[in-house]
């Protein structure tokens, strides 16, 4: 009898490890610790407030760690400048987009590469990410801000890509969209993981989206980790099921069960 071998499993490109952070009194996250593995798309979901941005914004250096430690790419970046970590291959796109409106398109993603010296690298990389959102390179030479908000978090993405990182942080892209919008955004994230082997860490609301485009998930509730596995047994979860995917089981009434405790707690 044969034994299959499995896959040796990646190493982590990023390990947080009881890492807490606060604005004020108030803490936003307690305790979590995580891991994204290379090559893979990571999901941390959980309702609005749960703390899901504030866990980027901590390992991007915006927000110092009250208590914990970063690690990427085997190295501790806790609390380092954001500058510094955005050197080391980090890149970060932030909830609500945030691109320079009063520049063009191109320069946007231009200041995308800012830390790169290989000019044909860039190039090639320009031409990647028009191929990925054509209508960026219709739009190459208009000011940003008169994008839509989809284009815009199509050229956010598309901007990160540009510093050729070992991981882009991705913040809500479904934010303000459309159904239709959203779909298309999510299929050419996991085509930019697939073909370019890009690891990315996706905070996401939408966990019907986030979950078909993960790998592996995190369930955040106020600011704690409780619950995590392979996307595809998450989604076959009851708890996830019922009050992240709002398919709710139905009472001998047919009333919901709008109560039901959830097994994590």
């Amino acid at each position: 009898m044969t034994m299959t071998a499995h896959p040796t499993p990646q190493a982590p490109v990023l390990r947080l490890l009881n890492v807490e952070s606060a604005y004020g009194p108030i803490k936003a996250i307690r305790g979590v610790s995580l891991q994204v593995r290379k090559g893979e798309i990571a999901t941390v979901l959980g309702s609005n407030g749960a703390g899901k941005t504030t866990i980027l914004k901590t390992i991007s250096g915006i927000i110092d760690p009250r208590k914990g430690a970063i690690e990427f790419q085997g190295e501790d970046i806790t609390a380092r400048d954001p500058a510094a970590i955005v050197q080391r291959g980090l890149s970060h796109v932030p909830e609500g987009r945030e691109v320079f409106a009063l520049l063009s398109v191109r320069d946007n993603l231009l200041m995308g590469a800012y830390t790169r010296k290989d000019r044909d690298g860039v190039a090639r990389d320009m031409e990647a990410v028009f191929h990925y959102f054509p209508i960026l390179k219709e739009r190459a030479a208009q000011h940003a801000g008169l994008l839509s908000g989809g284009q815009q978090q199509m050229l956010a993405i598309s901007r990160a890509i540009m510093a050729a990182p070992a991981l882009i942080l991705l913040d809500e892209p479904s934010l303000g969209l459309s159904p239709k919008l959203t779909k298309e955004i999510f299929e050419i994230v996991v085509r930019i993981n697939r073909e370019r082997g890009t690891t990315i860490l996706l905070v996401e609301q939408n966990a019907n989206m986030a979950l078909n485009a993960a790998d592996y998930g995190y369930v955040l509730e106020n600011g704690r980790i409780v619950m995590e596995d392979r996307c595809d047994r998450l989604r076959e979860k009851d708890d996830i099921k019922e009050f992240y995917l709002g398919m709710k089981e139905t009472g001998v009434r047919g009333e919901r069960r709008w109560k039901k405790k959830k097994t994590w707690r």
